[in-house]
């Protein structure tokens, strides 16, 4: 079975999930674990950051589809980042990019959450 792994930083109440490896049919379940895990502790500002993973399936595709509406129902959302040019393409191909915001840097996608609430709060 091809490696995969995730871990989770926490900055503020945004939280980072880090993917390494190979995400697919096989592998899918830990990635809902951390997202279910993220949502019961009511954790909705979410940035997936992809930089060290090598092949994501359409059932880790699935992963993201499952839960986006729950977490922008909780006023969250899922930002993506760092994703390799092979892992961007399928992500394009299928039109992730209409419906998810996807940024170049993990720094970038967290402060989009902050500005986003500055622009809240005024």
């Amino acid at each position: 079975m091809a490696e995969f792994n995730t871990s989770v930083k926490q900055s503020g109440d945004v939280n980072t999930i880090y993917l390494k490896g190979f995400l697919d049919a096989h592998t899918a379940p830990v990635l809902e674990n951390v997202f279910a895990n993220l949502i019961d502790k009511q954790q909705y500002s979410i940035v997936v950051n992809f930089k060290d993973l090598a092949y994501i399936s359409s059932a880790g595709l699935g992963v993201f589809m499952a839960f986006i509406e729950r977490i922008r129902d909780n006023n969250g959302d899922i930002k993506l980042a760092g994703m390799t040019d092979k892992v961007y393409n399928i992500f394009d191909l299928l039109g992730f990019p209409l419906l998810y915001e996807i940024y170049k840097t993990e720094d970038e996608a967290v402060n989009k959450f902050k500005e986003n609430r500055d622009i809240e709060k005024k």
